[in-house]
């Protein structure tokens, strides 16, 4: 089980929220100071440990407890704002690919990743039909 986070950039100012909206800015800065962009982002994602190959929620919980963020990774799936665009309101699919430009202008990548697209049975590219 992961953390679903925020990521809210702003000029060089970050913050992280989680879903309760508790600013854990802190806890994770690691993570934010991965992000170096300029101007204003809101990065949705998880925040998750790898062990043996897996996520493992009870050694995220230690990590955390510990105050150690060494092997912290955000999983970033969605951009919800960017630069005075609100992008909740346009298809999910376009606001998955977004993450994959952020990613390549961030400082330091090692704590971010972008999360791999999952196909469903009723996605087009899954049936085997050419994505319009």
């Amino acid at each position: 089980m992961p953390y679903r986070i925020q990521i809210h950039l702003n000029k060089g100012k970050r913050k992280v929220y989680t879903r309760s909206g508790l600013d854990w800015t802190k806890r994770f800065s690691v993570i934010a100071g991965a992000l170096d962009l300029p101007g204003q982002a809101i990065i949705d994602g998880e925040v998750v440990v790898i062990k043996d190959g897996r996520t493992n929620f009870s050694e995220l919980q230690a990590k955390l407890a510990a105050g150690d963020q060494d092997r912290l990774v955000f999983y970033a799936f969605d951009l919800l704002y960017l630069n005075g665009l609100d992008l909740r309101r346009s298809p999910q699919i376009e606001r998955k690919r977004r993450p994959q430009g952020i990613a390549r202008r961030i400082g330091r990548p090692d704590p971010l990743q972008r999360a791999p697209r999952r196909r469903r049975a009723g996605d087009v590219r899954a049936r085997g039909q050419a994505a319009v």
